[in-house]
């Protein structure tokens, strides 16, 4: 088991978002979590990925991890460009590969030269930006928070190829999605109801 969640709760204000949950993650998973908005699937990756705190229970991981995290509406230094911040962001860490990041910029339809600020981004692009950014540094664990919103049917082809990629790299992903997932592989598929976790013995999306 490479994460174990047990009683995990947290609440905003007087509403409680996610109620005692339990919740097993194996290397190697390729999990979808489908819900309605509101339903705690953001609030839950941002507590496994160390974002948010939570009032109750506890996460256990088996081993360090490295995460890489894609939560919804991405944040990015504005006023420089989509090289100026997927530099900046690897240089936090440890060194830029560029001939990495130029593979996956090629992948998703964009131009790592392109001098444009990401301010003038396209929800598209900004989403597109996101995605590579939590996989560009050979994460161990991904979470995905919505990444298709605003892609177009390429892009979306660009993201499957990913994940599966990915899938048969050992890697472990968590996708949080209303569509455009389903033409991946999922091997867990649960629903997040009253912020409870339901697994779905029917795995097709």
């Amino acid at each position: 088991m490479l994460i174990e969640i047990k009683g995990l709760s947290k609440k905003f204000k007087d509403k409680q978002v996610i109620k005692n949950l339990d919740f097993c993650i194996d290397k190697g998973d390729l999990i979808l979590i489908q819900g309605i908005n509101g339903c705690g699937k953001s609030t839950l990756l941002k507590i496994i990925s160390g974002l948010m705190s939570y009032e109750k229970g506890s996460i256990i991981f088996e081993k360090p991890l490295k995460i890489g995290a894609f939560i919804e509406n991405p944040n990015f230094i504005e006023n420089e460009s989509a090289l100026y911040n997927m530099k900046f962001l690897m240089e936090l860490t440890g060194s830029f590969d560029k001939e990495l990041v130029s593979s996956l910029f090629k992948d998703f339809q964009l131009d790592i030269e392109d001098k444009t600020i990401v301010k003038k981004y396209s929800i598209g692009m900004r989403q597109k930006l996101g995605i590579i950014q939590a996989v560009m540094e050979d994460q161990d664990f991904i979470l995905f928070d919505e990444p298709t919103r605003g892609l177009d049917k390429a892009s979306m082809k660009s993201f499957d190829k990913l994940i599966s990629e990915l899938n048969k790299m050992g890697k472990t992903c968590i996708i949080c999605a209303h569509d455009g997932v389903s033409n991946i592989n999922f091997n867990k598929l649960y629903d997040m109801e009253e912020g409870h976790l339901i697994e779905k013995t029917n795995i097709k999306v």
